[in-house]
């Protein structure tokens, strides 16, 4: 991974006291010096960027005339008292969308009865309108149809819904067809000029335009007003991961305002009781853009990617029914915890197969597996994308008719235009730049595959992607804390075009790290690791907390490291921590015997893996390390014992041809049941050997039989541990269903999932073991 290191400009200091101004509990140097670099230069600029009440939004009659022609055919609609239906969409932004009309446009038509919505079902439909549920519409009399998020290049189903006597207004801010479509009104940013203040809004940005529109052209009507929705336009805007300038910036800063002052109210009093069960069951205040973008849009994201159908989610948004929204917000909890354990299992699946690809000869990288569920691709298609640097496809074939999937790209890589030149091959695309959405028959796969790369490799003109982050600040450890968080929270609402700060932190190190899976709200643990830290330097003797979510804790290098992390506060442990972003061996380390250790590591440690090593085992110079370890301790005490013995490491062993976790625990289940029905024993060593699991995972298992109602017992000799078993017949407890079984299972699959990252690290990684590069960062 490539880091990109910015030197920031220094801005004159009139600018600086300026900054001070806003933040007078900081000195206001960092946030001063990252604004002037993000081309806030005048007291003007800087004044609409952190005070949305010097900000001057923009009319929504901007979009000029398509603008009038849907509040015209809504006035219409209202006049003759036509049947209205919101199609929405099953991501965050299209669900805020879709809220943010039926609120909206509640007030100007009776909801259920002349206004309806209707949300696809992601795992059985498309983004986009259909066939069917136009159909479906027709039949409940619908006349006209507002979509959001949605529609710009749905030509075909535009034209058979006028077909069938339905008006079809769209808006939508997705890439627009060559030719303007046969419709009533289509409001898309654009169409605007790239520089317009509008023209960064998500679609529940361009639905709330709509209804503003309505508002002004019918003041009288309405009861609520129209800022009773901007929590949901700040949902929206911040989950869909839009540029946060102009009216998007103004509008999320308004909203999230409106979030923090519904969520101090005691439930029975929300405006939106969903939304406040929903930020406590994330444990977030709801007063932080991260607040969004890590509590409610992964969560409102995880329904439709779990279960499909999304449309509860809302009434979760728009009910004033606190017992109903507390039911709703908890499905939507227990939806994210699986996308969770999903997530990282698909990732698991996905790494391996990644390990077969040639990346040097790979641009675009393109996997597919009858296995994986396409709820959860887009989003281990980003992490992919992210860490290698190149745009990933990852398909689902499990419709041996249809293989459906997902695109993700970096590098400013225009993923859509690659996509789009390929139609001849699919069967259907949608997306931008950034992100698309696709299904083609199976055997276009390789086709495909070969000439989406052969494409970019032309475009790129012998030019290699690599993967990068960038730092945007150097500080130190003292620099970290409450003073500097306030300095950075003036750029907040972050997003595209203003990223969250991403601070270098050099030759540091790491202490107290301890690793552990996530929890639910109800303390069950969901299988997503990651790893909690101290961090140091010699800027101060007093360590600083912090977290590395998705990942193990020996992915963090012993000895001088350099690292980027962003600068967070826990509202749970009501501090401030660090999350890291990446790490790597320190360049300018002042660790004076760092190179002479490496040099040591580096000649002492030979790879004898994949090739034969038997000679090696009559040698007392060598010191053979077989047994394929599954942390980096088992690593440094071998090297330890060479160094203390003046010997050589040499790492012979290899891939473990692992058992599922499940059949290992049926096999400890029928020793037991063996070892009770004839009064024999067994060793320690016997039961690691015929397991193939390490003894803390093993002690693990003896809990889970003790569960099922075993009575285990053991007697410790000279020579081994042997192990005696027990049944109790009067428990009939299922197989492989309480927590105890589980907490095994969940321990094999970090054994396995580690031994698999050993079996393939790299030799120069062992050899640098004093600091350890990172897999994944």
């Amino acid at each position: 991974m490539q880091w990109i290191i910015t030197t920031p400009e220094q801005p004159p200091d009139w600018f600086i006291q300026i900054v001070k101004q806003h933040t007078p509990e900081s000195k206001g140097l960092y946030a001063a010096q990252l604004l002037w670099k993000r081309g806030i230069k005048t007291s003007q600029q800087l004044a609409a960027f952190v005070n949305y009440t010097s900000y001057q939004p923009a009319s929504p009659f901007e979009f000029d005339q398509e603008m009038r022609l849907a509040v015209a055919r809504l006035e219409q609609a209202r006049h003759n008292h036509d049947k209205i239906a919101i199609w929405g969409d099953f991501d965050a932004d299209g669900i805020t969308a879709t809220a943010v009309l039926w609120d909206g446009l509640g007030e100007f038509f009776s909801q259920n009865t002349q206004l309806i919505y209707y949300i696809p079902n992601r795992l059985k439909e498309s983004h986009g309108l259909n066939y069917p549920g136009i159909d479906n519409l027709q039949k409940q009399g619908c006349k006209l149809i507002v979509t959001c998020d949605t529609g710009s290049t749905n030509i075909s189903e535009i034209i058979y819904a006028q077909q069938l006597g339905i008006d079809v207004i769209v808006t939508d801010h997705h890439t627009l067809p060559e030719q303007r479509p046969p419709v009533t009104a289509i409001i898309n940013p654009r169409y605007l000029p790239s520089e317009h203040q509008l023209f960064h809004l998500s679609g529940v940005g361009v639905a709330y335009k709509l209804v503003e529109a309505l508002y002004l052209t019918l003041p009288d009507i309405p009861k609520n007003p129209l800022t009773d929705l901007l929590d949901l336009v700040a949902v929206g805007l911040i989950a869909d991961l839009v540029q946060l300038s102009g009216d998007c910036r103004y509008l999320a800063q308004l909203g999230i305002q409106r979030l923090q002052a519904d969520y101090q109210q005691p439930p029975a009093k929300r405006r939106r009781p969903g939304i406040g069960r929903l930020l406590q069951l994330s444990q977030k205040n709801g007063d932080r853009p991260t607040d969004i973008s890590f509590g409610l849009g992964p969560r409102i994201n995880a329904v439709s990617r779990i279960q499909g159908d999304a449309s509860f989610c809302v009434e979760l948004l728009t009910s004033r029914d606190v017992k109903h929204c507390d039911q709703l917000a908890e499905t939507t909890e227990l939806a994210n915890t699986r996308r969770k354990s999903l997530q990282k299992d698909i990732q698991g699946q996905v790494i391996e197969k990644l390990s077969q690809l040639d990346l040097s000869t790979t641009n675009v990288i393109v996997l597919a597996d009858r296995q994986w569920p396409t709820g959860v691709l887009g989003l281990v298609a980003g992490q992919v994308a992210q860490e290698t640097g190149r745009p990933t496809v990852l398909l689902s074939t499990e419709d041996i008719s249809l293989a459906r999937g997902s695109a993700r790209s970096v590098n400013s890589v225009d993923l859509y235009q690659l996509v789009k030149n390929q139609a001849h091959l699919l069967h259907s695309f949608g997306g931008h730049p950034f992100a698309a959405g696709l299904s083609l028959l199976p055997e276009n796969i390789a086709l495909f595959t070969d000439a989406i790369n052969q494409q970019l490799r032309q475009s790129l003109g012998g030019k290699t992607l690599t993967p990068t982050v960038q730092a945007d600040l150097t500080v130190t450890v003292a620099d970290l804390g409450k003073e500097l968080f306030l300095e950075l929270k003036l750029l907040e609402p972050c997003g595209m075009g203003n990223p969250v700060p991403k601070l270098l932190i050099q030759n540091c190190w790491f202490e107290n790290s301890q690793q552990r899976n996530q929890q639910d709200w109800k303390g069950k643990k969901v299988q997503y690791i990651k790893t909690d830290f101290d961090i140091r330097d010699e800027s101060r003797e007093k360590n600083f907390p912090g977290v590395w979510w998705g990942h193990y804790q020996h992915e963090l290098p012993p000895g001088r490291c350099d690292c980027i992390a962003e600068l967070d506060y826990n509202p749970v442990k009501k501090r401030h921590e660090i999350r890291l972003i990446a790490v790597r061996p320190a360049q300018n380390s002042t660790d004076t015997n760092t190179e002479a250790s490496n040099s040591i590591f580096i000649d002492r440690i030979l790879d004898y893996r994949r090739q034969e090593y038997s000679p090696l085992k009559t040698q007392d110079s060598i010191l053979l390390m077989e047994h394929c370890p599954t942390n980096w301790e088992d690593v440094r005490k071998c090297l330890k014992q060479c160094l203390d013995y003046n010997q050589k490491l040499a790492i012979a062993w290899s891939k473990p041809n692992h058992q599922p976790p499940e059949e290992i625990w049926l096999t400890l289940v029928g020793i037991a049941k063996y070892l009770s029905r004839t009064n024999q024993s067994v060793t320690l060593f016997q039961l690691l050997q015929k397991l193939s699991i390490r003894l803390q995972t093993l002690s693990l298992g003896i809990e889970a039989l003790q569960s099922l109602g075993f009575t285990v017992g053991f007697t410790v000799t000279t020579k081994d541990d042997n192990f005696y078993i027990n049944w109790n017949s009067n428990h009939q407890p299922p197989q492989m269903s309480n927590a105890a079984v589980e907490r095994f299972l969940a321990a094999i699959s970090e054994e396995q999932f580690q031994q698999n990252y050993f079996a393939e690290v790299p030799l120069s990684t062992i050899q640098t073991i004093q600091h350890l590069p990172i897999l994944f960062c």
